[in-house]
């Protein structure tokens, strides 16, 4: 009797050193999102993605489901003010069959649903991972990894100003270089 209530206790320590695991890594996410702004990554990624070296890659295990770290990534990006992400995603991705990896069908019309409406593209995974190593060298790089175990499955979120386009950045740049033509022309 007093092993199952010792059996029955220590299941549940355990259970709450799970959870308080899962909240930790979405607390480092609610207290950087502040911090974050545009040029800064957060990158989702599966169980085998590297351990980078830069000084501003942070790697945080989450040991939650892949698409509930994405679902809660990208829920917290939308009640900022500040910032909005441009989704890239491995271009092998599209070329795998469910043969190479078991499960990678589901996963990718799973993924299609989670970013709908959102700025994508699909680029090589080294150069994303190379872009990572190359931003963390100025800037903060936040790297959450999964317990996924289908190759190629990282989503790279790449950090943009919410309240300033492209487009305007462009105007300002266009305006400026026409003021500066007219004070040097006579």
């Amino acid at each position: 009797m007093k092993i199952k209530i010792i059996l029955g206790m220590l299941a549940m320590f355990c259970g709450s050193l799970a959870s308080y695991a899962q909240s930790d890594w979405q607390q480092r996410v609610k207290d950087e999102l502040p911090l974050l702004g545009h040029r800064n990554w957060i990158v989702i990624v599966d169980s085998a993605y590297p351990l980078q070296s830069s000084p501003g890659v942070e790697t945080i295990d989450t040991s939650a489901d892949h698409l509930a770290v994405l679902d809660y990534v990208l829920d917290s990006l939308k009640s900022t003010k500040h910032i909005r992400p441009i989704v890239h995603t491995d271009k092998e991705l599209g070329f795998l069959t469910e043969q190479d990896a078991p499960g990678v069908s589901r996963y990718r019309d799973e993924l299609k649903a989670h970013l709908s409406g959102l700025p994508l593209d699909a680029i090589l995974h080294q150069t994303l991972i190379d872009r990572v190593g190359e931003t963390g060298k100025s800037f903060h790089v936040l790297v959450l990894k999964t317990g996924m175990a289908i190759p190629y499955t990282s989503v790279f979120l790449q950090l943009d100003c919410k309240y300033w386009s492209a487009e305007s950045e462009a105007k300002l740049r266009d305006r400026m270089k026409a003021a500066e033509h007219q004070r040097t022309t006579p």
